[in-house]
């Protein structure tokens, strides 16, 4: 299984809303989430907000993370952050810009960290290159930008996984159209991180789910239940006024 979330920003949403979540969906527990957004999709005029973006990438501290004031602690291990760097080093040299590099970043007295700083991915234009194709699960952020709703919508459904998506929006229409369109099984508008409460089923879609059944909620109760068929013949004797209950055929 793997992710690709996506997060989607129209022209008209509130801009410090959408770009708050963003930040946070993407880069708190250094990414290394299932649910973390990836992808930012700015559609049409919203790529102006990118500097924007960019200022407050920047601004996210790196250090250990029990320390106040830390956004940003350490991935989980050494192999996980050469991935990470990796992945980054491959995308760039195809031609993507590293518009904010996390790369080589050192914490004082935790030289030896397995530190990714906030990364900022931008001149993607979708499939084809490492760090839009591949999970990092790291600090790392993608940009892509269209000119339409639609081709945004063609663009996440294009992909192969379907764990979680985010639209930002303040039109109803435009929620309404994405909710319906969307082929991602989990989905927030203005949300972030769409994760459904317990009693709710775990939706994930397409690539992002093996098996047959999702969990928690009414697919976990199914999952959990072994459906037992019993196919039974009985005889019935027939009472003395030769009434009969029974369903022979005959």
């Amino acid at each position: 299984m793997g992710a690709k979330n996506h997060a989607v920003i129209l022209p008209d949403a509130d801009r410090d809303n959408a770009l708050n979540g963003i930040i946070g969906a993407a880069f708190g527990a250094a990414g290394q989430r299932c649910m973390a957004i990836s992808v930012v999709v700015f559609v049409g005029k919203a790529n102006e907000w990118l500097p924007e973006l960019e200022k407050r990438v920047r601004a996210l501290k790196v250090g250990n993370g029990a320390d106040a004031g830390v956004d940003i602690g350490p991935m989980i291990s050494k192999a996980a952050l050469d991935r990470a760097v990796g992945i980054i080093d491959q995308s760039v040299a195809a031609g993507v810009t590293a518009l904010v590099d996390g790369r080589g970043v050192k914490v004082a007295g935790s030289e030896q960290g397995n530190f990714l700083g906030p990364t900022l991915l931008t001149g993607i234009k979708g499939p084809g290159v490492a760090c839009y194709d591949e999970e990092i699960f790291g600090p790392c952020l993608c940009v892509v930008e269209v000119s339409s709703l639609t081709e945004a919508i063609a663009l996440v459904n294009d992909n192969p996984m379907g764990n979680g998506v985010a639209l930002f929006t303040k039109s109803g229409g435009a929620a309404r159209k994405f909710q319906h369109e969307i082929e991602v099984g989990q989905i927030g508008i203005n949300v972030p991180v769409p994760v459904p409460l317990p009693f709710f089923c775990w939706s994930s879609s397409k690539g992002s789910i093996l098996g047959d059944h999702h969990f928690y909620g009414k697919s976990a109760v199914a999952f959990h239940t072994q459906i037992k068929t019993v196919v039974s013949r009985w005889e019935f004797d027939e009472t003395k006024d030769g009434s009969s209950l029974n369903f022979t055929g005959r």
